[in-house]
């Protein structure tokens, strides 16, 4: 049933047009080596869960595919951030601090509707940043709405869809590690 959901994920762009999988796929390796190779930076957030997947990524960008890459779930800074402003804007802050025009985020959340999440996400999309999103659950959580490319898992499972985001994240860090490579770009090992 796993590799099935995996198989089924559905793929939408920015205009909710429906892609397949392998177009959406290629689609946002392209968006991870455009940033590689205009020196833009990719940040990836998430909450619980979704928040190790997006350190695991953060970590293959780094040191797989070359490309500056930041995640903001340090523990005093993420504290800071909630205890100051409010757990809903631990990410948006960071993201309108650090963000430039060219830069992507990638957003990882099963319900789809967390709101430091949208709020990244929004942010983002104003100062001119690609947007990536994951989500599960609901087929019309708010962030499937927010992204340039929207991967959504059809399952209400938590295990099932970070399972499935966990995949297909390798999937998308392992493409672009091999592209780089293939261009000759010489960078570490990658776990």
């Amino acid at each position: 049933i796993l590799a099935d959901l995996i198989l089924s994920i559905q793929t939408t762009d920015g205009n909710s047009s429906v892609l397949d999988l392998e177009e959406g796929t290629e689609q946002a390796v392209q968006m991870i080596l455009d940033a590689e190779a205009s020196s833009r930076k990719v940040m990836i957030t998430g909450n619980g869960g979704s928040a190790t997947i997006a350190s695991h990524v953060h970590a293959d960008l780094y040191k797989g595919v070359g490309v500056k890459s930041l995640v903001f779930t340090e523990q005093a800074l993420l504290t800071a951030l909630a205890n100051d402003d409010g757990y809903g804007s631990v990410y948006e802050g960071p993201v309108r601090q650090w963000s430039q025009t060219g830069d992507l985020l990638i957003t990882v959340s099963s319900s789809g509707g967390s709101e430091n999440i949208l709020r990244a996400a929004t942010s983002a999309k104003e100062l001119g940043c690609r947007v990536i999103t994951l989500t599960g659950f609901k087929p019309d959580n708010p962030s499937r709405k927010l992204g340039d490319l929207n991967f959504y898992v059809d399952s209400s499972e938590y295990g099932f869809v970070e399972t499935a985001h966990s995949a297909l994240t390798h999937y998308l860090t392992d493409q672009a590690r091999l592209t780089v490579r293939g261009a000759g770009h010489h960078h570490h090992e990658s776990d």
